[in-house]
């Protein structure tokens, strides 16, 4: 609440989206819901600029939604995946007509080396270097060339597969370790860190609107 009250207070903000994939706290809720004029706290209930087909909506984290709403509101008319490279790596689809079809969720970089150290006996626990080898000569540039060229394989796996059924398809990254995978991936990609934001500015500016 210390970090929010003077940004309140220092900016003429009119509306606002609040965004968690956990519980938000409700004292930030109050506070924006009395400051601003119209306040949305998004969840599977809020309006849409994109038809989700997904099965269990009340189960879709708040962040994949918004990258998929950011990624149709800068493509639009086209088909798109989104990849964002985080805690878990998700794969979502938006297509042309602007139907988010789903995606696909694998452990991240920094989790696929949290779990090869918490879960076996011997291994270390390494983090990720700018230079990683094709092949490791010792355990520790084993296991960051196993972890490192194996998202590389999986990310370009995906994307050419998706090519096959939608040719002209856009590929987004972004996700705190986009830059990272960016120069790594053969295919070509556009690198849009705050594409989240993107997503939640336009899912405000949707219901706005509509008011």
């Amino acid at each position: 609440m210390s970090e929010l009250l003077p940004i309140l207070e220092q900016y003429p903000l009119e509306n606002g989206i609040l965004s968690s994939v956990a519980t938000p706290a409700s004292e930030w809720v109050e506070a924006l819901r009395t400051r601003l004029k119209y306040f949305l706290v998004l969840d599977s209930r809020v309006e849409l600029p994109v038809e989700v087909r997904y099965l269990t909506p009340e189960t879709l984290g708040n962040d994949r939604i918004a990258a998929a709403v950011g990624a149709n509101f800068l493509q639009p008319g086209k088909d798109v995946l989104i990849i964002d490279a985080g805690t878990a790596i998700t794969y979502e689809i938006v297509e042309a007509s602007g139907v988010y079809l789903g995606g696909n969720i694998s452990p991240g970089m920094t989790t696929r080396f949290r779990a090869l150290h918490q879960f076996t006996e011997k291994l270390p626990l390494v983090r990720e270097q700018e230079w990683i080898p094709w092949m490791g000569t010792s355990t520790e540039t084993a296991i960051q060339a196993g972890v490192v060229n194996g998202i590389v394989y999986e990310m370009d796996g995906y994307i050419y597969e998706m090519r096959k059924k939608y040719p002209g398809i856009f590929v987004f990254l972004t996700g705190g370790h986009s830059f990272y995978f960016e120069r790594r991936l053969k295919n070509s990609i556009f690198a849009a860190i705050n594409l989240v934001l993107v997503g939640l500015n336009r899912i405000l500016e949707y219901n706005v609107k509509r008011q």
